[in-house]
């Protein structure tokens, strides 16, 4: 009986697997550059229709409209590529946004950063609390956030009452935060870019950031190898929660009138923006980057339905469009690359 043994030929020095790992990031810079070629061209097709698109006040309300989305977005990454889902972003982000505006009444001549605190703080004990029950309860996120979702909403709406923050009651100083700008940019919008090309390096050089993709790819294994599930998950959500915090002080901040209403529905469209922008839905791949410009391209398709003159309906509509389109796609590519990895791994036949 003979046996014949079939090699894959790599370059001299590469470590084992590293053309898998090159096909697989191929595939991945690939599909982000997807969505940043389907922004460029839906852009091109708008301002063709309606030029007043690019005029530089309605690119700095698309920037502004945009950071929120973008800052929620980078959590929900890291809550993602674990093969884990927070769908109570919008709920923490409603809270916070209420509570922390709410300091400028109560207690005129507060600081804006301690607001700011406040809002981390009531983010972390929310994400913490979600992290605490998946990784240690070991509940589906998707139970736990959906759970909390209504759980945190319900003690908004019970804080709030029939009551509202309006600007009025707002120092300038801080509905001036996404106002203020540089050669035409809003310094908010600059400041998200550096925390998210922060997030993004931190996902991809860090062991820590990319154990979360490790995790994603198949938890059992990262058992196996013994890298601590059960904390990164924790953290994951802590950082969502923290994120999401911080994002309803903005919310507030660019809103200015706060009711018990504010971050409705935000979950769905920063899900959306995620997994359009590349990041896997079923964990392992992704980047913050790409869920940033997702994100982008929901806010753009919402500032052309206001230029062109359609119902606001139609952005939920068209993000759960993208949501399903953006899955099946994932799904579809998946199965593929797990094929073709296949292919190229070694094989032995007889």
């Amino acid at each position: 009986m003979t046996t014949t043994v079939t090699e894959r030929r790599e370059p001299a020095g590469a470590p084992p697997g590293s053309g898998s790992r090159r096909l697989t990031e191929r595939v991945f810079r690939v599909r982000e550059s997807g969505i940043i070629a389907v922004l460029l061209v839906f852009v091109a097709v708008t301002t063709s229709i309606q030029p007043s698109f690019l005029n530089q006040q309605n690119l700095q309300f698309l920037l502004i409209n945009t950071t929120v989305y973008a800052l929620l977005a980078l959590g929900e990454t890291m809550v993602v590529v674990s093969r884990n889902v927070d769908l109570s972003i919008g709920s923490i982000l409603g809270l916070s946004a209420y509570v922390s505006a709410s300091m400028f009444g109560h207690h005129p001549g507060i600081p804006i950063p301690l607001v700011f605190l406040i809002g981390l703080g009531i983010g972390l004990a929310c994400g913490m609390a979600n992290g605490v029950t998946v990784a240690v309860g070991r509940v589906p996120s998707l139970v736990v956030t959906l759970a909390t979702l209504y759980i945190i909403r319900g003690i908004d709406i019970l804080i709030v009452g029939g009551n509202e923050v309006t600007a009025q009651t707002l120092p300038n100083s801080f509905t001036n935060i996404p106002r203020a700008t540089v050669a035409g940019i809003p310094y908010l919008a600059i400041a998200i870019a550096v925390v998210i090309g922060i997030g993004a390096y931190y996902l991809r050089a860090f062991r820590s950031g990319r154990e979360l993709y490790a995790i994603g790819s198949n938890p059992e294994a990262a058992r196996l190898a013994a890298i601590p599930v059960g904390k990164r998950i924790f953290t994951a959500f802590t950082v969502s929660g923290a994120i999401a915090g911080v994002a309803g002080v903005l919310w507030a901040a660019q809103y200015q009138t706060i009711d018990s209403t504010a971050g409705t529905g935000y979950e769905l469209t920063v899900i959306s923006a995620v997994v359009v922008g590349g990041v896997a839905i079923f964990g392992g791949s992704g980047s913050a980057v790409g869920a940033a410009v997702g994100a982008l391209l929901l806010s753009s398709i919402n500032s052309a339905l206001n230029v062109l003159g359609f119902p606001q309906l139609w952005l939920e509509a068209i993000s759960g469009f993208l949501l399903l389109l953006a899955i099946t796609l994932d799904r579809i590519i998946s199965v593929r690359l797990t094929t073709a990895l296949r292919r190229r791994s070694p094989g032995v036949g007889t």
